[in-house]
């Protein structure tokens, strides 16, 4: 014992000082374990109103600690030292960060960052800031849309969009009409001058597959330098939808209802059975006969067709997320009853989506799918319409036994009784839509990215009529049917690379892509039969027909087809020092619409930007809080509506050529289009030039753009041709040029601003100057063609436009009126500058105006007090004329005894024999101011946690018009090829009121 004591002490005689070192160092090693003591720090995070803030990611700045907050805005972190600061993060807020003192609560309260929630800007295949953008794009979020009972989302935007003109009549099935800065094309088929759609990434998808509650925002892209990346279906500009998704940490119900009557806001006025009486006898015209058309009655025909239509439309959704993926799913149903008995559209879209995210956000899953089912129910719009303006008053719908009464002897317009025609004739569609698209994305190294999509979307329309026994457009025909089922499918791959990369000054983004698109049209068939035996299945089971020959059977000429578009694509941004900037791209387009010697077409497209905003010498200028100059060229496509047989020698029945074969005989089979191996692309250039500016921190901010858009090789199917080259007369080629040039001004304001009021403003004008400019190139000449034919009594072959270079697409070609003779008869000029009251030749006819509106103009605001919003919109045009062709075949006073007459015509000679014809006379101003909607709202936040917020609120629609037009609306039609023509076929225009909540769980 005593040898190992003293062995003990001789160790710590000879190695004491090694022995302390090692005791220092472990008690050096252990203080900092010591100090290192683990806190749990717990708190909430709220947003501006102080309501919870879910999705928030909270950090320790310097570690690889951090959490994220509940759906109640609570979260729990782990820190070790100290002083540490914690910094919460959330999109669309500024970034907060906090020291860490000794208290183990720290709570949150995070501000908008209002500039990023404003500024996004999608662009083709990716986004941009606003401050960045070098080409001309307007942006809407979901707060900016319209209000009211819309059938599609491009109604969103009516009166919103600098250059966007949206017209739409008061029919629940009819699409609105949408032109981007002047008509840029001769042709009308398949949306031919429509702008080109993106849903979520997805070209060309339908924006009816979309409920417009589901869509987040909608950005227009109007210049070739922003469109130019969509290649050939770019050049009447793009619409990009990106629909609503859940943020991270969010988890949230919501319901949103609306209710709406609406009446017609106006009609035309007619005469009374006993005005028309008056009328016939203070004219000395013998008295109707009775009781065959006057059997004593006053029939307000518009009363009897019109009624007071309702609409209701619910939207259910669920969108939630955690730390790695985001979900969501909703249904919206819509009902439509429009102020036309029997005509209603009825909607139901469901969607859903699944973002995933993997390997620390490295790896991204997507899946989105939508499905919207349409009902329609019509009525022969072309027959009722004009039936219930020229029915005569004098008689009443029905006879003693019941049934319609009807003189099928009558001559004149609307012969027919329009009680007869609304409910004997029946027309039911059925189009359901399925969008379905998935996306990978990859980030393969720091700032590269690899993303491929695929999407499908099918289209499968059924169309439905069935005109029974007693209708007067099928007398004697016991019964005709007709019954359509078409599936057009789309088929889409796309795949492409971005590098984001910032060294210093510099940024700068790439893009490089490839695309593969399918499309298979018309797959199905279209058959008309008749004679049934009775009419209780209608147009079900149209087997049981019993037609008296093979030629009361009628099939749909609507070959099968399959188009192909294969493309290559890329682009390049760059920026210095955040004040020069620079765009440039390219995409490679091939076709198998067009010829075999064009089957690719390049469209390139550059712009620069320079942010004046950002020099030196702008710090002398605090008035200025945002200045930027724009400048960009392009060229971009149209390839829209057409089918895969295009420019190829298609074979088809020869009706006036019939042969032998085996016995019977058959039509022959011929040539029906001849080949045109050099058919290409309808070509786009556009020059932008634009300015952007804000004013006192943006108080003040607006925009400015001049664009030059030229279009060539416009494509018409009815060049003439010599028959000793061609197999049939006419031909589809490339030879016309047309042009836009125009000014868009854009300006909005917060007006007031104070803790309890907010005033904000915002205005938009635009005009265009429309010009064919050419349709010949030498080898296809065409001086001129016309449009319009409008019909009438004595006028089937007259037309009333006139497509010819110089003048604008719409250009009317009339006849001139030089008014009443002596005997109170129309008088006309003819060519020969000669005045006459004869009805004139078609040589006498001379241009006379047009249908493009000069100015386009859109003014919102927006008072926001307390818990109390209201909002109105005023929208019009100016300088545009419209031919009420309506108004001209109503003024026929000769013909009273067979058709009834307006007010208007009172003040006419019953002498007058031409007072009917479309002249000149009828061409009035197009001219209106429309008070399109008022809304006032209010938003309750009751002290329940379960309950965000409900939002109560009324709308009215069309709540007055100041227009000179005498007809039932000056909103016409504006596309197409026959702009401003109101023919006995317009839907009445509706006022609406509605009462709606949103509420949010």
């Amino acid at each position: 014992m005593k040898q190992i004591y003293q062995r003990f002490c001789n160790v710590g005689t000879h190695h004491s000082r090694q022995f302390l070192l090692l005791i220092c160092a472990v008690i050096f090693s252990v203080s900092p374990a010591l100090s290192q003591t683990s806190r749990t720090i717990r708190g909430t995070v709220t947003d501006e109103r102080h309501e919870p803030l879910p999705g928030v990611s909270v950090v320790v700045v310097g570690t690889s600690i951090g959490a994220m907050t509940d759906a109640k805005g609570a979260y729990v972190i782990t820190v070790n030292t100290n002083g540490t600061t914690l910094r919460f993060t959330s999109v669309g807020y500024l970034q907060r960060d906090v020291i860490i003192g000794s208290d183990n609560t720290i709570n949150a309260n995070m501000s908008p960052d209002a500039k990023q929630l404003k500024d996004v800007v999608v662009i083709g295949y990716g986004t941009s800031s606003k401050k960045d953008v070098t080409g001309a794009i307007t942006t809407l979020k979901s707060e900016e849309f319209n209000i009211g009972a819309t059938t599609t989302p491009a109604e969103l935007l009516q009166g919103k969009v600098a250059g966007l003109n949206i017209t739409k009549s008061g029919d629940p099935n009819q699409a609105p009409s949408v032109v981007l800065r002047g008509p840029s094309t001769i042709r009308t088929t398949g949306g031919a001058q429509e702008p080109f759609y993106v849903i979520d990434g997805v070209p060309g998808a339908s924006i009816d597959v979309l409920a417009p509650t589901d869509i987040e925002s909608i950005d227009v892209l109007k210049d070739a330098s922003s469109t130019a990346i969509y290649g050939s279906r770019a050049a009447n500009g793009v619409i990009i939808i990106t629909t609503k998704k859940a943020k991270a940490g969010q988890n949230h119900l919501s319901y949103s209802a609306y209710a709406t009557m609406q009446d017609v806001s106006k009609k035309i006025n007619m005469l009374t059975g006993d005005q028309l009486r008056k009328y016939l006898a203070d004219n000395g015209v013998a008295p109707l006969v009775k009781p065959l058309d006057d059997d004593g009655s006053n029939t307000n025909w518009q009363d009897m067709v019109e009624r007071r239509g309702y609409s209701q439309n619910h939207n259910l959704s669920y969108n939630g997320a955690g730390n790695n993926a985001e979900y969501g799913a909703s249904v919206n149903y819509f009902k439509n009853n429009g102020v036309l008995k029997r005509t209603s559209l009825e909607r139901t879209i469901y969607r859903g989506y699944v973002n995933q995210r993997f390997f620390q956000n490295r790896l991204r899953l997507n899946l989105n799918l939508t499905n919207s089912n349409s009902v329609s129910n019509d009525i022969f719009q072309g027959s009722v319409l004009p039936a219930m303006l020229f029915y005569l008053p004098t008689v009443g719908p029905f006879n003693p036994d019941g049934t319609y009464k009807e003189n099928f002897t009558r001559t004149g317009s609307g012969p027919l009784n329009p009680l007869s025609l609304l409910n004997n004739n029946t027309i039911k569609s059925n189009d359901n839509k399925t969008l379905i698209n998935g996306i990978v994305q990859i980030d393969i190294l720091s700032g590269l990215k690899f993303t491929i999509s695929a999407s499908q979307q099918r289209d499968q329309y059924n169309y439905n009529s069935y005109l029974n026994s007693q209708s007067g457009l099928a007398v004697n025909l016991n019964g005709v049917a007709r019954r359509t089922s078409v599936l057009n499918t789309n088929n889409i791959i796309e795949s492409y690379l971005n590098y984001d990369k910032e060294f210093g000054r510099h940024s700068l983004k790439l893009l490089a892509g490839y695309s593969y698109q399918q499309n298979k049209n018309n797959d199905g068939f279209g058959v008309q039969t008749q004679n049934f035996s009775n009419d209780n299945l209608a147009y079900n089971n149209i087997f049981l027909s019993n037609p008296a020959s093979v030629s009361q059977i009628a099939f749909d000429n609507a070959p099968i087809s399959t188009l192909r578009l294969i493309s290559y694509y890329g682009r390049a941004q760059y920026q210095f020092d955040d004040k020069y900037l620079v765009q440039a791209s390219l995409r490679d387009d091939g076709s198998s619409a067009f010829g075999a010697n064009h089957r690719y077409g390049l469209f390139p497209a550059a712009s620069v930007g320079w942010r004046i905003i950002s020099e030196d010498f702008m710090q002398s200028l605090p008035v200025f809080s945002d200045l930027k100059l724009r400048a960009g060229y392009g060229k971009s496509g149209n390839s829209v509506g057409f089918d895969a047989f295009s420019s190829i020698l298609i074979y088809g029945t020869q009706n006036s050529s019939k042969f032998v074969s085996n016995g019977n005989v058959t039509n022959a089979i011929g040539p029906v289009r001849n080949e045109n191996p050099d058919l290409k692309w309808e070509s786009t250039a556009t020059t932008n030039i634009g300015l952007d500016f804000g004013l006192f921190q943006n108080r003040i901010t607006g925009s400015v753009d001049y664009y030059i858009k030229k279009t060539s090789d416009l494509i018409y199917d009815q060049y003439p041709v010599s028959l000793t080259q061609y197999f049939t007369s006419t031909i589809t080629a490339n030879a016309g040029k047309i042009s836009n040039k125009g000014i868009e001004v854009v300006l909005s304001a917060t007006a007031v601003k104070s803790n309890s009021f907010t005033w904000k403003t915002s205005a938009n004008v635009s005009h265009n100057k429309n010009v064919v400019e050419s349709l010949s190139n030498g080898q296809f000449n065409l001086p001129s063609f016309y449009t319009a034919q409008l019909g009438g009594k004595g006028q089937s072959g007259n037309y009333s436009q006139i497509v010819q270079p110089g003048q604008p697409i719409g250009t009317f070609y009339l006849w001139h009126y030089a008014g009443k003779n002596a005997n109170g008869v129309s008088t006309y000029q003819n060519a020969a500058g000669a005045t006459i009251a004869t009805q004139p030749l078609t040589t006498d006819q001379r241009v006379a105006g047009s249908a493009q509106p000069k100015l386009i103009y859109g003014w919102t605001n927006s008072f926001y007090y307390k818990n109390f919003d209201f909002n109105f919109l005023i929208r019009g045009v100016t300088g545009n004329k419209i031919l009420n062709a309506t108004l001209a075949n109503l003024n026929n006073p000769a013909d009273a005894r067979l058709q009834n007459i307006p007010s208007f015509t009172l003040g006419e000679s019953y002498k007058d024999i031409n007072a009917y014809l479309i002249s000149d006379r009828f061409l009035e101003s197009g001219a209106y101011l429309r008070m399109d909607n008022a809304t006032l709202g209010y938003t309750i936040k009751p002290r329940i946690a379960a309950i965000k917020s409900i939002r109560l609120y009324t709308s009215a629609n069309n709540l007055f018009v100041i227009t000179k037009y005498k007809g039932i609306d000056p909103e016409i039609n504006i596309g197409g090829l026959t702009p401003g023509i109101d023919n006995n076929n317009y839907y009445p225009k509706t006022r609406t009121f509605l009462f709606g909540l949103n509420a949010s769980f």
